[in-house]
């Protein structure tokens, strides 16, 4: 019997499915977005970051200091815009307030869906 040369490429590595990791981060994450709409899910997300933090892994426990991080410091930012917004100082405060939380929840959102820890869970920056 005659060889045959082999005449395909070897076959391309299987890929991983796509889609969205639903993970701890992520969930907190989507919760905080969510609150922009209903205004109550920002709770639901900070009392599972406190509840999740002892159990989750390595690369996530950075993203829930970081996300409990978040949620105070929007919180006190929010109240102290919302009482400067008698002298009307308080309403760019407030927008510029959901604004960071906005982001800081998006980059968390985002390194989670890498499962890559926070840079630096510490810092008020993003």
């Amino acid at each position: 019997m005659a060889e045959t040369p082999q005449t395909q490429k070897d076959p391309l590595p299987p890929t991983q499915p796509g889609g969205f990791d639903l993970n701890q981060p992520s969930i907190i994450s989507l919760l905080y977005l969510a609150s922009f709409v209903t205004g109550i899910t920002g709770l639901v997300g900070i009392v599972l970051a406190y509840v999740w933090r002892g159990e989750a892994p390595v690369w996530a426990q950075s993203h829930h200091t970081y996300l409990i991080r978040t949620f105070w410091f929007g919180l006190l930012g929010s109240v102290i815009g919302g009482i400067l917004t008698v002298v009307l100082i308080g309403i760019p405060i407030v927008i510029a307030v959901a604004v960071w939380v906005a982001i800081r929840s998006v980059m968390s959102l985002v390194n989670a869906q890498k499962q890559q820890p926070m840079p630096n869970p510490e810092t008020l920056a993003f």
